[in-house]
């Protein structure tokens, strides 16, 4: 095999230096102007459920500042698992981002045949919501029940025949449920749906007795008085509910669950997007009316991006993965 010469690598090296340029230009021109049409967020959870809570009014104020589209696109299933996996099959064009929540650092738990990876299919970019956990229940299925005692009074003498709805399986709401039923020593019978949505119409109707919510779905449906919110599952109680007890406060000690919703990429984005859409949305977060939405659905503004994103959901996902394991949860078909 003859050796290239002198001239030949000179001539290679300044060839493919030259192509590097030009992928270069091509990529910063792509990025140029960004964006140029509308951007989708992909919520996992069919409409009116927490997430919908959040991403819907961030996407609002998104609209304003990008002077562009941002459209919710809602494809439940499977605690929003099938969401997930559809996106992170999406072009990584900075046109497709994915909107999922503290259910998704519980799935790989639940579902041990998981087609993504959320710490590799994903780039964290920041967490929008941090809302409380709050146990609420339907005045047209427990007329009677008023506090949070009173409700586990009448689980204990009718077990195995009060009902608690959830988002699905693996979601928080299906292990908060289980987890209530530990710290109290109840039996509840769990019913799985395709999200917090199709979850809270059933509550609201009286089909189901319980549900261990987000802030961000029950605190509307509490002040509007179509449920009765028994305890808040954090160590204070909640600003938008001031009136509501902790669990603790109730007698049921160790009963602390949050939720949280936030914002990825599609992995192959490229940097410099993810970049100014961090920079968009904790901005919006700072607007008056994202303060004001918050506030009324019971959540803090966090500050979580990147890298600590990225360490954050490590964390949930060791701490959930526990939590399973010592409730021996099972996925039911």
């Amino acid at each position: 095999m003859t050796k290239p010469t002198g001239l030949t690598r000179r001539l290679l090296a300044t060839t493919l230096a030259a192509a590097g340029l030009i992928g270069l230009a091509g990529m910063a021109s792509a990025q140029q102007g960004w964006p140029s049409r509308p951007i989708t967020f992909l919520n996992p959870f069919p409409a009116g459920g927490g997430t919908d809570a959040f991403a819907r009014p961030l996407a609002q104020q998104l609209d304003t500042q990008l002077n562009q589209r941002v459209i919710i696109e809602n494809r439940g299933g499977a605690g929003g698992t099938v969401g997930a996996a559809a996106a992170a099959k999406m072009a990584p064009d900075g046109y497709t981002f994915f909107v999922g929540a503290a259910h998704h650092t519980i799935a790989p738990a639940i579902y041990p045949n998981l087609t993504y990876d959320l710490e590799k299919d994903f780039v964290p970019i920041a967490v929008i919501a941090m809302p409380p956990q709050i146990v609420s229940i339907s005045p047209k299925a427990l007329p009677n029940v008023k506090t949070l005692k009173d409700f586990i009074d009448y689980a204990k003498a009718n077990p195995g025949k009060v009902n608690f709805a959830s988002a699905g399986n693996g979601t928080t709401h299906h292990l908060a449920g289980e987890l209530f039923k530990n710290v109290a020593g109840v039996n509840l019978v769990h019913v799985p749906y395709r999200g917090a949505g199709p979850a809270m119409q059933d509550l609201v109707a009286g089909q189901v007795h319980v549900m261990f919510d987000g802030l961000g779905t029950s605190a509307p449906q509490i002040q509007g008085g179509n449920l009765v919110g028994l305890a808040v599952a954090a160590p204070q109680r909640s600003g938008a509910l001031p009136n509501v007890p902790t669990a603790e406060e109730s007698g049921v000690k160790g009963y602390n669950v949050s939720t949280w919703y936030a914002v990825w990429a599609i992995k192959g984005t490229p940097p410099d997007i993810i970049e100014r859409m961090k920079a968009e949305i904790l901005k919006a977060l700072q607007a008056e009316p994202i303060k004001t939405t918050w506030a009324r659905n019971g959540s803090d503004v966090p500050n979580i991006t990147g890298d600590a994103f990225a360490k954050f959901v490590r964390s949930e996902i060791e701490r959930w993965g526990q939590v399973v394991k010592a409730a021996d949860v099972k996925v039911s078909n």
